[in-house]
């Protein structure tokens, strides 16, 4: 087992993940092929395997992985989870009375207007965080068939990994640029190759990955 953790997390994930990745054996033993190369040249089912026979991770960190997700999925999926967290931060904002829309009649309460952009950014960033740390799912990506996954081993992103991930997506939306900024992170992933990484997966070292 290496001691190295993956770049980004801080620590080292357990060996029972069921997503990480794990090396090609470096034997013949039970090869349905003896010691010949499996057929089609890869050990992988996502045509990721190591066509040398080597005994380590190819080049590429995405062999042995499932396909990356689309990106009109993962754009769906997070329009799904905006809809959810936004029920929760307008029941807490109507709670306390503080509405982004409320206007003086003599002045904009910008105060008010901050306080609920705060407010939704904190819990999107705990929601993200959360969920991502313990399954790589958000409740969106899990309907949806797809998980956030560490690029270099496809283990399941630590606390501190999908806290900096969800960070970078949704700090600016408190300070300014909203849904602007998100809309920029996320839709970086239509253009980005070869990972079809967003920015903030990019901050994270992080990659989405199908689970179907």
């Amino acid at each position: 087992m290496s001691s190295e953790p993956p770049p980004g997390s801080g620590q080292q994930p357990p060996e029972d993940d069921p997503f990480r990745k794990q090396p090609p054996s470096s034997g013949d033993e039970g090869s349905p092929y003896g010691s010949q190369p499996p057929p089609y040249g890869g050990g992988s089912p996502y045509g990721g395997g190591d066509p040398y026979g080597g005994g380590s991770y190819p080049s590429d960190p995405l062999a042995g992985m499932p396909p990356l997700a689309d990106s009109g999925k993962r754009t769906l999926a997070r329009i799904i989870d905006m809809i959810l967290v936004a029920i929760v931060v307008w029941l807490l904002t109507w709670g306390f009375g503080v509405n982004e829309y409320d206007v003086d009649p003599d002045k904009v309460e910008y105060g008010k207007s901050f306080t609920q952009s705060l407010i939704t950014a904190v819990l999107y960033i705990a929601y993200d965080t959360v969920m991502i740390s313990r399954s790589g799912q958000t409740l969106g990506k899990k309907w949806l068939g797809m998980r956030v996954a560490n690029l270099e081993n496809g283990s399941t992103p630590s606390v501190q990994t999908a806290l900096s991930r969800s960070a970078v997506l949704w700090i600016p939306f408190a300070f300014c640029c909203a849904c602007v900024w998100t809309a920029i992170s996320g839709g970086w992933s239509f253009f980005d190759k070869p990972y079809k990484q967003g920015l903030h997966d990019k901050a994270a070292k992080t990659v989405v990955v199908r689970t179907n």
